[in-house]
């Protein structure tokens, strides 16, 4: 079974995609941006709500299994990475590191992906 899950965000229906889809115990989070005045809160920011999104559809940050952060400018790749860090710790899913030139609108720096896959009960 196949679940779409929306956040609201206008670019969802403009575009055609969803947040996030769910099949199974696996949950595919799309690229998410961030509010904040730089790279590293608005990483943060996306974080949070990636974990909201994965907490809602009964995921948790610790059954992410990859990662990937596109940032626009890629002088403050550091900034995005140690909030990588501090969000996933121990947990270390499979990572990418890309530079994006330059998102839809300028006040986005970075954007966050995930997937998750849920242990078998």
């Amino acid at each position: 079974m196949r679940k779409l899950v929306s956040t609201g965000s206008p670019w969802e229906s403009k575009v055609g995609y969803s947040r996030a889809v769910v099949i199974g115990n696996a949950i595919f989070i799309s690229g998410t941006s961030g509010e904040g005045e730089d790279v590293y809160a608005q990483t943060r920011n996306a974080l949070q709500t990636i974990e909201k999104v994965l907490a809602e559809n009964g995921f948790a940050l610790a059954d992410v299994v990859q990662s990937r952060l596109a940032v626009a400018d890629f002088d403050h790749w550091e900034d995005a990475a140690r909030a990588h860090g501090e969000a996933y710790g121990e947990i270390r899913p499979a990572f990418s590191l890309v530079h994006a030139l330059p998102f839809v609108e300028d006040a986005i720096l970075v954007e966050v992906e995930a997937v998750a896959v849920r242990a078998s009960a």
